[in-house]
């Protein structure tokens, strides 16, 4: 059983709170609003991304438009300041890596979500563009063209 299944008396429980406090309805409408998210979060995750310019073994219909995805993340204090040692004495900064690993991830997720509300299969010709500002904050911009793939 997951953390998400609730027992039956739970249930009960839950319905018969939601009753007396006059939530019910509202209870009802969340969990389609949940069903919701996790549905699209699932649909999002099937869209493509290749940093070619076809998918493979798969024909594109249609082109539907060049699409971008920004994402700014900011070093913290000690995260800057090992990252400075590790940089002064050499060596492989691990706080650095977690960063720019987490700040292409959320741009990438980012970029599918995008494609998913314009309608596109996958995004090709995905092109991944780093940069520093002053003061430790990285930069990400993930661009690629929105396709959508024949059936």
């Amino acid at each position: 059983m997951s953390d998400e299944e609730l027992t039956p008396r739970e249930q009960e429980e839950l319905e018969e709170l939601a009753l007396r406090t006059g939530q019910h309805g509202e209870l009802e409408i969340q969990e389609e609003e949940v069903q919701k998210k996790v549905e699209r979060d699932i649909n999002v995750e099937k869209v493509i991304l290749t940093t070619a310019y076809v998918v493979s073994n798969r024909e594109i219909d249609h082109e539907i438009e060049v699409i971008t995805s920004e994402c700014v993340y900011g070093m913290n204090v000690f995260r800057d300041f090992f990252a400075g040692a590790r940089n002064f004495f050499g060596g492989r900064s691990d706080a650095t890596q977690k960063v720019l690993s987490d700040l292409r991830e959320t741009c990438l997720y980012e970029l599918k979500a995008l494609a998913y509300n314009k309608g596109a299969d996958a995004v090709i010709a995905i092109d991944l563009d780093y940069s520093e500002f002053s003061g430790g904050m990285l930069f990400l911009v993930a661009s690629g063209t929105a396709v959508k793939l024949k059936e």
